[in-house]
């Protein structure tokens, strides 16, 4: 364990007390009440995870995450005391990974920093194992490429997050087949899919806007009614 865990939060019990149980659970946490102090700490440390309070004094946690998506890709967990969806939705937008209402308790917390680290520790280790002659897929004008993790549509670079690059990386690898949800769930997030579970749909329609997909007829991520999504070849 030990990795570096930046915790963002103006109130200080909160901050506090998550530094409290990540510490003991063996992470090297950074901890700040403000955005400015927690931007200089993203520029001057390597980071493993940051979770961050929506509601700062100065700089706003969708902000940090947006500074963050610029340059990095490690795990975002966004704080907030709002329960409306339009939040939620922006955060997964600007990059977030996930997001957590207060009250909540520290331990879920931890379980949830315990979850994302795994994920984007099981991708990034699968990504180094692929042969370097696999690294670049392009698809009648999509052009993706895992090593420096950029995406093009027709020459224009699209502003992914890491969770839609993963997505989108997947179908272009296994292009031509369909793959089904369940499927994508574990091989991206590498979590048992359970049913019920809007995630993946959720996510590729947020990757289908960012690439101005038509909603009746897609041109690249095709859905197989009943059965899953595919890239045709």
């Amino acid at each position: 364990m030990g990795e570096n865990i930046l915790v963002v939060d103006d109130e200080k019990e909160i901050a506090d007390l998550l530094e409290v149980y990540l510490q003991s659970d063996g992470y090297t946490v950074y901890k700040f009440y403000s955005g400015a102090e927690a931007l200089q700490c993203i520029e001057e440390t390597e980071l493993d995870l940051a979770v961050l309070d929506v509601m700062l004094p100065d700089i706003d946690g969708f902000r940090i995450c947006q500074k963050i998506r610029e340059r990095f890709y490690f795990p975002v967990i966004m704080l907030t005391a709002k329960i409306e969806d339009g939040d939620k939705i922006m955060g997964l937008t600007i990059g977030a990974d996930d997001y957590i209402t207060k009250p909540f308790n520290p331990l879920e917390v931890v379980a949830r920093v315990k979850t994302q680290l795994r994920r984007y520790t099981r991708y990034n280790h699968s990504v180094a194992k692929q042969p370097a002659e696999q690294n670049e897929y392009d698809i009648r004008g999509l052009l993706i490429n895992k090593d420096n993790h950029k995406c093009f549509l027709y020459d224009k670079e699209l502003t992914l997050t890491p969770l839609e690059f993963s997505i989108l990386w997947y179908l272009c690898e296994h292009r031509g087949t369909v793959i089904s949800s369940e499927e994508l769930f574990e091989a991206v997030w590498g979590e048992k899919y359970l049913d019920q579970n809007n995630t993946v749909m959720t996510h590729v329609g947020r990757l289908r806007e960012k690439m101005n997909e038509p909603a009746r007829n897609p041109r690249f991520i095709k859905t197989v009614w009943g059965v899953g999504y595919t890239i045709e070849k």
